[in-house]
């Protein structure tokens, strides 16, 4: 079991979700030392990758050596797209992934992300010169669809695999469904039917008993894990460890849970600067600690301190400190 996208294996099928704010460049690292058949960056703005607009470039940041890593990219305009792919290619992307199924209203306000499936013809022009643009494979992210009343993924996905796309993954549910209900990973089975290109299912995947069932329901060839591993890196290789593809990760647990997450905090402090690193590995932090049962008034301690020394001594007490509470 596993996913050829061109010339690339993605092995195992288990792929880690584009996240705003979340999959950067420390986390998909992480993720990818436990097992990851790929990782996904953080969406990409096409024509602010190209014009360097600050802290847009970062979040394409591939990282010296790594492997099995795609960037997203967003966008309305065909023009911004070609340049912005090019690029990520040039810096060493194995795989360039178009968003068009984010839902955020600033995104779709500007008529890219989920916006693009209310106008299949506009989409494809995107596609178009994205691929053309590139040598390496293209992948496509979208929904089933604007509403309930427009499910269009399979027409879309037909669209883009005879314009080039070598793999689609589709959330299972509309784009004014936001997050809300259940995805409805049976309505994916009909883009799977529609293409012969790799299908990944999305959408409420967040451990081996919810991606067995998205596997069985769809069809699809993979799935792609989001939210289910927040504060639990490990979390895609226990997936596939479960669907039989790889061995059990190690989970870390008391002194090397906090080690990790201690190597996790300064990975990002080195990667962003001391002060938007603290700041952005709060959210991180907070899951661990939510997921390991840390003290209420540690967890505090920990999201509101602002030197990067004392937030270390304090993710050093953790273990000691869950042992006290138990």
């Amino acid at each position: 079991m596993s996913v050829s996208v061109a010339n690339l294996t993605l092995d195992p099928p288990v792929l880690l979700a584009p996240l705003a704010g979340i999959t950067d460049l420390p986390f998909r690292q992480l993720v990818a030392r436990f097992g990851a058949g790929l990782v996904v960056s953080e969406m990409v703005a096409s024509q602010e990758m190209v014009q360097a607009k600050p802290g847009v470039r970062e979040k394409a940041e591939l990282g010296y050596g790594e492997q099995a890593t795609s960037i997203q990219i967003a966008g309305r305009d065909a023009t911004w797209m070609a340049r912005a792919a090019a690029m990520v290619e040039e810096n060493g992307a194995q795989i360039i992934d178009i968003n068009m199924g984010c839902p955020a209203k600033k995104v779709t306000g500007g008529l890219s992300g989920s916006a693009l499936m209310k106008d299949l013809d506009h989409a494809l022009t995107l596609i178009e010169a994205v691929v053309s643009a590139v040598s390496v494979p293209v992948t496509l992210k979208c929904r089933l669809g604007w509403d309930d009343g427009q499910i269009n993924a399979p027409e879309l996905a037909a669209r883009a695999e005879q314009a080039g796309v070598q793999m689609v993954t589709i959330h299972g549910r509309t784009r004014c469904q936001f997050y809300k209900g259940r995805a409805d990973w049976t309505a994916i089975r009909a883009v799977k039917e529609a293409v012969s290109i790799p299908v990944i299912a999305n959408g409420d995947i967040v451990d081996a008993a919810s991606a067995r069932a998205a596997l069985k329901a769809s069809g699809a060839d993979g799935v792609m894990v989001g939210r289910g591993a927040q504060g639990a890196p490990w979390r895609l290789a226990e997936i596939a460890h479960a669907l039989g593809q790889g061995p059990a990760p190690d989970i870390p647990q008391g002194a090397d849970l906090a080690a990790m997450i201690l190597d996790h905090y300064d990975a990002m402090i080195a990667f962003y600067g001391e002060a938007l690193g603290n700041r952005t590995a709060r959210k991180h932090l907070g899951w661990y600690m939510d997921a390991s049962g840390t003290p209420p008034g540690l967890r505090r301690m920990v999201l509101t301190e602002a030197d990067p020394a004392k937030v270390r001594a304090l993710i050093a007490e953790i273990p000691a400190r869950q042992s006290e509470a138990a």
